[in-house]
């Protein structure tokens, strides 16, 4: 059923229980208002491959130069899991710390932002805490040592929340689609 179904129905509902009696009506209809305020638009599976891509790509192009240019260009072919201090700062660390940094002042990392897309409370619809950003970045290891099924739970959660935004009570919205029944943007 579309948005414009459920107002109709709504309406409609409100014709029938309530006809005659304009102070239920009038409570209803602000009911309505209000209930589609708190509405989220989740966004699914696509989007947030792309913006996970544009930020793949943005941490490649500042940590490959610099690995290069500090263990030469055997780094690219050396079969090691970590090939030093360096190795782990650029590829572990500074990815973690960017990224919980992004989330924590932005709501998004950078591929996110060109989506227009941000991580919010799933129950508050609010800015999340520190510790569920953590929880987000650590779940995303879970998600992916489960052969990446915690990230294609997204494809079919209803609030299209990977195993990541459920441990961090999370979920990654459109600001500028969140629409309230007059058209308007929301308060």
């Amino acid at each position: 059923m579309s948005r414009t179904d459920h107002y109709i129905f709504d309406y409609v509902k409100l014709i029938l229980f309530y006809a005659g009696d304009t102070a239920n009506i009038r409570d209803v209809i602000d009911e309505i208002i209000n209930k589609d305020r708190n509405i989220m638009h989740y966004i699914g599976f696509w989007p947030r491959l792309a913006a996970t891509i544009i930020d793949s790509v943005i941490l490649l192009v500042i940590t490959i130069p610099l690995l290069i240019a500090i263990y030469g260009w055997g780094y690219i072919d050396d079969e090691r899991f970590i090939v030093g201090t360096y190795d782990f700062l650029l590829s572990w660390v500074f990815p973690l710390v960017a990224t919980i940094a992004f989330w924590f002042y932005k709501q998004a990392t950078p591929g996110k932002m060109v989506l227009k897309l941000i991580i919010v409370d799933a129950k508050t619809g609010g800015k999340p805490s520190l510790q569920q950003y953590i929880l987000r970045y650590l779940g995303y290891f879970i998600s992916f040592l489960a052969l990446g099924i915690g990230y294609l739970w997204i494809i079919w959660d209803p609030k299209k929340q990977g195993w990541h935004d459920k441990l961090a009570g999370t979920v990654v919205i459109n600001p500028e689609n969140q629409q309230n029944a007059l058209g308007s943007a929301p308060d």
